[in-house]
């Protein structure tokens, strides 16, 4: 019996979503373990790039990843191929706004990226746009004071008032 093309491609792109999260976790964990220069600099500015460059410092390298899943069908390879990319920005915009505006992050209950710089943590809250692998891997360190020192009037500006290039 044969899979419906959308839900081949639905699958794909929930399958890319996830992968893509976790190799994040893990390429942002290496960094740390082996302070890559650029990445030390990176914690020096606490500053992102703005969405658009981040989210094609991420693509850039993942790129090779984004298409074996064509050799198991064309379906399959377009919702990898979407599902990557999608996250790919996601994660992009999720870390700038933890750059410009950590309040704004509706969807975690702490801004993990943001203590991460905040608390100068080269052990701890390794995810970008999402915690789910600092919980699972034992790595989330929550801070409860993390709004401490943070102006409250910027919870006030739009979401998409960060830097996009």
């Amino acid at each position: 019996m044969q899979e419906h093309p959308l839900i081949v491609g639905w699958s794909f792109f929930a399958g890319a979503l996830v992968f893509s999260s976790f190799v994040e976790y893990w390429v942002h964990r290496f960094m740390h373990n082996r302070r890559i220069r650029v990445h030390c600099e990176h914690h020096q500015h606490n500053a992102a790039q703005g969405v658009l460059w981040e989210y094609w410092d991420y693509v850039k390298p993942s790129f090779p990843l984004m298409f074996p899943m064509f050799l198991v069908s064309l379906p399959a390879g377009i919702g990898w191929l979407i599902g990557a990319n999608v996250y790919a920005l996601f994660s992009a915009f999720g870390h700038q706004l933890q750059h410009d505006n950590p309040l704004k992050c509706f969807w975690m209950p702490m801004p993990v990226h943001y203590v991460h710089h905040k608390r100068n943590q080269w052990h701890h809250n390794f995810g970008l746009a999402l915690d789910v692998w600092d919980r699972v891997f034992g790595t989330y360190k929550p801070a409860p004071d993390w709004r401490e020192g943070l102006d409250p009037e910027s919870a006030k500006r739009p979401i998409h008032a960060i830097r996009w290039w």
